[in-house]
């Protein structure tokens, strides 16, 4: 058989087809199955073995060449680079382009291989999940309900749920009703709904600079036109902001006041005000993304906007991914009255309803108090993670010049090079030595770069945290030294007589 009917590629995967075949024959090439000037199939042929069009054949080629394993010669075909033994002798995984990383990280994801050190997910470690929990809680609602769990819910969601969070929305000094709560799979879901509801083609929403890159896709393919505002410590510019409510009459405004995602910043109160008297005063929707007000660990300000809505202007996202489980996809709204048809209507659209299994599992978990013990559990896990987390990096990261605020809860660090650096060329770097960093491009709008990136605490242990700082240091010592030495190369020209 030869090497290429080997190769299987999925749709399923989360991968694009011609990623697949890409790690696929560079895989071959590494392993030595295929040898230095050994020519590849004519593209149309392995097309059609693989049952797949030409076009994937030919971006698979073209990332092959770019990453210097392969090389074209013209009239002749395709053949396996002859210095592909230097990259053999590499023991650091071979990452496919930036540009291909960029955009899983833009659809929220990001591909993590083995032996390496992510400080890019913020998704919690698996042995952080309540598993014995929710398989009693699952059992629980089988016997009781039956089939009943697994029938379809009510668009707007389970009611006896609804009156759970009702209950536990208390806790963050929240009054409201079963009515004005909404179930949602998910604070993505929550967003895109909003973005159906109110956005239409043209439309001005205002986000932070930097923001969620989740909510930036959201309102782009909506057709919105996104005006990013500056983010700074205790928020929002609030001059800059009524500014531009004034010129650009949005329809929303989208933003994070506690633990902000990616900075890790948090509004002052007095921010806080302040922008629910601006919502009042221009008649505006605040979308409230309560990213990780849970997760507060010195921080006494960490007051929800909605908390403190005396005119029903925020619109409240809320999901259990970062402090309960990911995979459950599930979280809820909370409506000013106004808003309430046009939410139902877009969930509807939707997903029709979140699943009813779920809803039942989680209402259980509500009532019975299991929860309170299990965030308490999350605190003090994360805090541990935090505090190591913030003294490697000032330790390790910031005798390079790398500043940043150290936050006061949540998950992310925000960490800055000097104005002139790519964290684009740093995330390169790094990965070569098994470690993985988000790039602050990510969280711009329409910003090709940024000399700012992204640490998370979520998906490392702490034994990973000191020795992927240390390896981060080292990557940021090898960018500024390649940078230097570029910069201190000087060219010798002679007239030309």
């Amino acid at each position: 058989m030869k090497y290429y009917e080997q190769i299987q590629l999925s749709k399923q995967n989360e991968q694009h087809l011609y990623v697949q075949l890409f790690e696929a024959i560079k895989n071959f090439i590494l392993e030595g199955l295929i040898v230095a000037d050994e020519k590849l199939p004519p593209i149309r042929q392995l097309a059609e073995v693989l049952g797949v069009n030409n076009a994937t054949v030919v971006k698979a080629y073209e990332l092959l060449e770019k990453e210097g394993y392969i090389y074209k010669r013209i009239g002749s075909g395709t053949f396996v680079s002859p210095d592909i033994r230097s990259k053999m002798g590499s023991t650091a995984p071979d990452k496919f382009p930036l540009d291909e990383d960029l955009s899983l990280m833009n659809r929220g994801q990001i591909q993590i291989q083995e032996h390496m050190i992510s400080f890019a997910s913020a998704t919690p470690t698996p042995d952080l999940f309540p598993v014995d929990d929710f398989q009693d809680l699952l059992n629980e609602i089988l016997n009781r309900d039956k089939g009943n769990a697994f029938g379809y819910q009510e668009s707007q969601g389970y009611y006896p749920l609804r009156e759970s969070l009702v209950a536990y929305m208390k806790q963050y000094e929240i009054n409201t009703k079963p009515e004005n709560i909404q179930i949602i799979s998910g604070a993505q879901q929550g967003i895109d709904v909003i973005a159906k509801a109110f956005v239409n083609p043209g439309d001005v929403v205002i986000v932070e600079k930097p923001t969620y890159t989740g909510a930036i896709a959201t309102f782009k393919s909506r057709g919105a036109k996104i005006i990013d505002i500056e983010i700074y410590k205790d928020g929002m510019d609030i001059e800059k902001l009524e500014t531009v409510i004034q010129k650009h009459k949005p329809k929303l405004i989208y933003m994070m006041p506690n633990f902000q995602n990616p900075t890790g910043y948090s509004y002052s109160d007095g921010k806080k005000h302040k922008i629910l008297e601006l919502a009042y005063q221009y008649d505006l929707q605040i979308v409230e993304d309560d990213y990780l007000s849970d997760l507060s660990f010195y921080n006494t300000e960490n007051i929800t906007l909605k908390s403190i809505d005396q005119h029903d202007q925020v619109i409240y996202i809320k999901s259990f991914s970062k402090i309960f489980m990911p995979g459950l996809r599930l979280g809820f709204l909370v409506l000013p009255e106004k808003t309430y048809h046009r939410i139902l209507a877009a969930k509807h659209a939707s997903d029709i309803s979140t699943s009813g299994l779920i809803q039942r599992a989680f209402d259980l978990y509500l009532r019975k108090g299991i929860w309170k013990r299990h965030i308490h559990f999350m605190e003090h896990i994360y805090k541990e993670r935090f505090e190591i987390m913030d003294l490697a990096i000032r330790k390790h990261i910031l005798p390079y010049g790398v500043t940043y605020n150290p936050p006061l809860g949540g998950l992310s660090f925000w960490l800055c090079l000097n104005e002139n650096f790519s964290t684009n060329q740093l995330y390169n770097i790094a990965a070569k030595k098994n470690i993985l960093m988000v790039p602050g491009a990510v969280f711009f709008v329409g910003q090709k770069d940024s000399n700012c990136f992204r640490l998370s605490t979520a998906a490392v242990y702490p034994e990973q945290i000191e020795p992927g700082m240390i390896a981060l240091s080292e990557a940021i010592r090898e960018y500024i030294e390649k940078k230097e030495s570029r910069k201190n190369s000087t060219s010798v020209y002679t007239p030309l007589l």
